[in-house]
């Protein structure tokens, strides 16, 4: 990291100035989930509650698993945008799209299947099942819209256009929420209105973000790529290995949230609307520390591109320090309010006072979260995907091993133990290989 005061200064306020756009925009987002949930809230069975979470489990599992659309073309352009590869970052913006639409159209097409197998494998009561295949089928549609926003977003990451980002963040989210409140509370639409809502703005936010991220690569002087430039062979070698490993990468992020969901529905629909409620404060922590992790992956990627490995150190450096400070304060937060979050997503006092009895699990959970969130930042800006593969794995395999040695004698704290661990892993093993990581950015440049 840099020695001089004022070389501290020029990177806290690069952070900073990149981050502080997505904080705004990643704190709407959690919002989606919370007014779903709160909106559900104020119906009179807790079935209502749990079925918006067993659809919105399934959805953010295959969405999260898609995911590489957003994070493999953040790291892409990011090292474009180093290298001033301008003719680069119109292909890889196009190509991202071209197979977001292919994927979301796909989903589609396997709408029934998926369904069915969704509701196969969650243990939930016939009522949760019933209005949750109600959800899934009617929210399908957006696919292909937030896909295509993944991309976009991608591409606007890499070009550190973090206030283009927010727009179409908040036009997504704010959206969301009205039409949530809208279908639901006044329309009286139920899990159908909740649905509906969600794809209306996701294809919304589809549309107004490929015009954005259009109009910003023409400002930065690139132009329509020629066909043999889209189909070139190295490139789309590239593209398809850190996606691939991106892809799996994903899946086994996703295996432990589903498996939460999927073991919680087991134990009651008390118990899975009180997870439900408290995974909406996970979320905000989440979406708080992948600000930063954005930021980290937008100056690493930027960084790696322009083989200088001191940036490199000075990015990881500066926003694992900004992280860790976010991080305590959530903490401290959810110490004191979370019991007034749980009060205003539900009114149920069954869920409150079983949502109170795990939320410490929730208190701890940034502080052991953040390296985890951190890391992933900075190995997906440099594309070493290879990396994130094999330590996502491992932490999986701590994950497991944990749920196996506690769930019969812990229950529902046998799941959050475990979710702990998981994150935990994440730290370890990506921090383990990260001097590897500044290495590679030497060789590079050689």
């Amino acid at each position: 990291m840099p020695t001089s005061a004022a070389n501290r200064r020029a990177w806290h306020r690069r952070v900073w100035s990149l981050t502080w756009p997505v904080v705004l925009a990643n704190l709407t987002t959690p919002l989606v989930g919370a007014v779903d949930t709160a909106v559900m809230g104020r119906l009179p069975d807790p079935a209502f509650i749990g079925a918006v979470a067993v659809g919105a489990t399934v959805f953010n599992a295959i969405y999260w698993m898609f995911g590489f659309l957003r994070m493999g073309t953040t790291g892409l352009a990011a090292q474009a945008h180093g290298a001033r590869d301008v003719g680069e970052l119109s292909a890889i913006t196009l190509r991202a799209v071209a197979v977001a639409a292919v994927l979301g159209l796909s989903l589609i097409a396997l709408r029934e299947p998926l369904a069915a197998l969704a509701l196969w494998i969650f243990s939930a009561s016939e009522q949760v099942e019933s209005l949750a295949a109600a959800y899934l089928t009617l929210r399908i549609w957006g696919a292909p819209a937030l896909l295509i926003h993944f991309a976009v977003m991608g591409t606007l990451f890499g070009l550190q256009r973090m206030g283009t980002a927010l727009a179409v963040s908040v036009l997504l989210n704010v959206c969301n929420v009205v039409l949530d409140v809208l279908f639901v509370l006044v329309l009286g639409w139920g899990v159908e209105g909740v649905a509906a809502g969600t794809f209306i703005s996701e294809w919304l936010a589809a549309v107004t973000g490929l015009w954005l991220v259009r109009r910003r690569l023409r400002q930065h002087g690139a132009r329509r790529p020629s066909l043999a430039r889209l189909l070139d062979r190295e490139r789309l070698t590239a593209l398809f290995g850190v996606s691939g490993n991106l892809l799996i990468r994903s899946f086994f992020v996703q295996l432990p949230f589903f498996a939460f969901t999927v073991l919680g529905a087991g134990l009651g629909d008390r118990v899975l609307a009180a997870n439900a409620v408290l995974i909406q404060l996970f979320f905000f922590m989440a979406y708080g520390l992948d600000a930063l992790a954005h930021t980290a992956e937008s100056l690493s990627g930027h960084a790696f591109g322009a083989r200088n490995r001191a940036d490199l150190r000075a990015a990881a450096g500066y926003t694992l320090l900004w992280s860790v400070v976010v991080a305590l304060g959530v903490s401290v937060l959810y110490a004191v309010a979370g019991g007034w979050f749980i009060d205003v997503m539900t009114t149920l006092p069954e869920i409150r006072t079983a949502a109170r009895q795990y939320l410490p699990w929730v208190v701890v959970a940034p502080l052991a979260a953040v390296g985890a969130f951190h890391l992933d930042g900075v190995f997906i800006g440099t594309t070493r995907t290879v990396e994130l593969r094999n330590s996502m794995f491992a932490a999986l395999l701590c994950f497991l091993l944990t749920l196996w040695l506690t769930l019969d004698s812990l229950a529902n704290h046998g799941l959050w133990l475990a979710m702990t661990v998981f994150m935990v892993a994440r730290t370890v093993f990506l921090g383990c290989l990260y001097p590897r990581l500044e290495r590679q950015a030497d060789s590079t440049a050689a």
